[in-house]
């Protein structure tokens, strides 16, 4: 798909053009948008809906800046929304019917330690669960999307040392919930 292509298509009102950054985007935004709220259904609802007003807004874009961090900063503030009206109406212990261990990949463990690994990615998302919904979303963009500080920053609309404090509130926060854990360096400082 070419991106621009599509961009031009839709900006005159060719819907194809939408769907072809659909197909292009929408497997990276709903996995985005469940990583802050917590479900799929509300993942994919926000995905459709930021979809449909990058629709109803295209005209706004400006094609000579990279349509994917516009998209996903779309995406990312639209879910930390619905993940905060969620927290107001539902308890976060319901976590749906996919667990946040679904989510996290393998890393292919002997078998001596496999029940090791489901335990601690278990206990890995059930501590991110309990981190505010823009906690999260550092989270997320920085161990997930593997994006820097002034990415984040665009993305989220804040200042970098906005940034650098979510992670490092967020980090101290998982790092007491996770002390049984804590001997593993990717979630030190540094």
């Amino acid at each position: 798909m070419d991106e621009q292509t599509a961009i031009r298509r839709l900006k005159h009102g060719d819907i194809d053009g939408l769907g072809d950054l659909v197909r292009h985007y929408e497997v990276q935004a709903v996995r985005a948008a469940y990583l802050i709220t917590h479900d799929r259904a509300l993942a994919e609802d926000v995905v459709q809906t930021t979809f449909l007003r990058i629709y109803q807004h295209i005209h706004q874009y400006d094609e000579q800046r990279p349509f994917a961090p516009w998209l996903m900063r779309s995406v990312i503030n639209a879910a930390i929304l619905a993940a905060q009206r969620q927290q107001r109406d539902v308890s976060l212990d319901n976590a749906g019917d996919v667990t946040w261990a679904d989510l996290l990949p393998d890393s292919a463990p002997g078998p001596e330690n496999q029940m090791e690994q489901a335990e601690l990615r278990e206990a890995v998302w059930q501590a991110l669960d309990r981190l505010s919904p823009e906690q999260r979303a550092a989270v997320v963009l920085r161990y997930f999307l593997e994006m820097s500080d002034d990415e984040m920053s665009g993305q989220l609309d804040i200042s970098a040392s906005t940034v650098r404090w979510r992670l490092h509130t967020a980090r101290k926060q998982l790092r007491v919930l996770l002390r049984r854990w804590w001997d593993k360096p990717h979630w030190q400082e540094g």
